[in-house]
């Protein structure tokens, strides 16, 4: 089962949702509290089955709010964020060299937020 890491850093707090082997599958931005940043968890864990819409399709589909974006990144990877349904990234996600690990690092945010316990470090 997965977790999220909720912990201190310099300018504030961040979490990391990791897989049951630990690999990371999406990291968020830094929050100035610890409440706001769980608050960020909560939006993951309420928006992870959201739709994706694949922006690295000519013509794609703009889809509304929550959803996950797949996008190509200046390096050529592939790389997906989830929106929560204000327009706001809730979550990233690494470089991937493929689209389907890609998308299915947006498939294990789905198995792994709706129930994943938070850890303070």
């Amino acid at each position: 089962m997965g977790k999220f890491v909720l912990k201190k850093v310099p300018s504030g707090f961040r979490f990391n949702l990791k897989a049951g082997n630990g690999e990371v599958i999406a990291v968020s931005e830094v929050y100035k509290t610890e409440a706001s940043c769980r608050k960020g968890i909560a939006s993951v864990q309420k928006n992870s089955g959201s739709h994706v819409e694949d922006q690295t399709v000519e013509g794609f589909e703009k889809l509304k709010h929550p959803k996950f974006e797949v996008y190509l990144d200046k390096a050529g990877e592939y790389r997906f964020r989830l929106k929560a349904s204000n327009g706001e990234i809730i979550a990233t996600g690494e470089g991937y060299k493929t689209k389907k690990s890609c998308l299915n690092g947006i498939e294990s945010i789905g198995k792994n937020a709706p129930e994943a316990p938070i850890v303070v470090e």
